[in-house]
């Protein structure tokens, strides 16, 4: 099956490469983020100067990152509700650990090693058990949260001993590009841990067996284990990869701001669900690219961004996201009927 879908694919790029192009729900979010940042570039004075536009980088590569994550799941079919949760409880694990003066090369494997812990009780949940995901990984922000209550006593933490300086380098750093004829530009270091890991999710997305194998379990589960697909496994190797993306950008995040507290990603699994599904995943499973989590978080990033340079309540972002994420649906469902007939 895989072999054959492969083989359709290949033929539709190169014969109708323009076709192909303009059916992807990605290009068409990836024009609508260029076109907002030309138009808010001459709107607003204050868009497009270097600090605002670090910071536009820098805010959406920690949802980009969980997208990632999110993104695989929606691949097979499922949703996974308890990132937000996820990287609070790694992030107070990180911030705890180095506060009692642990090193943080132990403390930053113990913080992922938790976010694994969580994402492979949810995957066994779901995929052995045969729980609904909704129903699991909504149990799982409620303990993880919990969690992150109890080991900190629900206080703010914000001395991280002597390695503190690594983890406020590690996700508050930057790196200088420095282009000819153009300014020095900073890249903040979530945004390298954002491409570099869109570029390893993309290519196991495409040219991996486990790749493969969750198309092909979010586009007929009961093919893909009468061709041999090892579902159960890969079910929960992908909850896990969810939870380590979520862990990731906990880590950057208390390492961002400085100060850990259990309030840190609450309402985030709205904001990486949306960037996915805007990015082109279709939630009944079977489609998702790693560019289309990328793209849809910067989209979500410069709608926030631009209500606060226009003065616009920030209120109305969730109009915004609600919508944007209802469009996204229908535009896939509208596709989905062409294709039908």
């Amino acid at each position: 099956m895989a072999k054959t879908l492969d083989e359709s694919f290949d033929k539709q790029v190169y014969n109708d490469p323009l076709s192909w192009l303009l059916s992807r729900q990605t290009f068409w979010v990836s024009m609508a983020a260029l076109i907002a940042f030309v138009i808010l570039s001459f709107s607003s004075e204050a868009f497009a100067t270097r600090q605002n536009l670090f910071n536009v980088t820098r805010n959406f590569a920690f949802v980009g990152i969980i997208a990632l994550g999110m993104t695989a799941v929606i691949i097979t079919g499922g949703i996974d509700l308890s990132v937000g949760a996820v990287l609070v409880l790694s992030g107070m694990v990180i911030g705890m650990t180095m506060n009692v003066g642990m090193s943080f090369w132990i403390a930053a494997p113990l913080a992922l090693g938790t976010a694994l812990l969580v994402g492979a009780f949810n995957g066994v949940m779901i995929a052995y058990v045969r729980m609904p995901p909704f129903v699991v990984t909504l149990g799982m922000l409620s303990i993880a949260r919990s969690l992150a209550m109890v080991l900190s006593n629900n206080r703010m933490v914000y001395e991280f001993g002597p390695d503190q300086d690594k983890l406020l380098t590690v996700g508050g750093g930057f790196v200088n590009l420095d282009l000819p004829f153009l300014e020095v530009i900073r890249i903040p270091n979530p945004v390298l841990f954002l491409i570099v890991m869109a570029l390893i999710t993309g290519f196991a997305f495409h040219w991996t067996k486990w790749g493969r194998h969750i198309f092909a379990i979010g586009g007929n589960e009961e093919a893909a284990i009468l061709t041999g697909v090892p579902v159960q496994r890969v079910k929960v190797s992908v909850y896990m990869f969810a939870s380590f993306c979520a862990g990731i950008a906990g880590i950057l995040e208390v390492g961002w701001l400085g100060t850990i507290t259990t309030s840190l990603g609450q309402g985030m699994e709205l904001n990486v669900i949306a960037a996915t599904v805007i990015g082109g995943a279709n939630l009944m499973g079977g489609i998702g690219t790693a560019l289309g989590a990328v793209v849809g978080a910067a989209l979500i990033e410069i709608i926030r961004n631009s209500l606060i340079l226009l003065g616009i309540s920030t209120f109305w972002q969730g109009t915004f996201v609600g919508t944007f994420i209802i469009v996204a649906v229908l535009f896939d469902r509208v596709r989905a009927m062409r294709s039908e007939d």
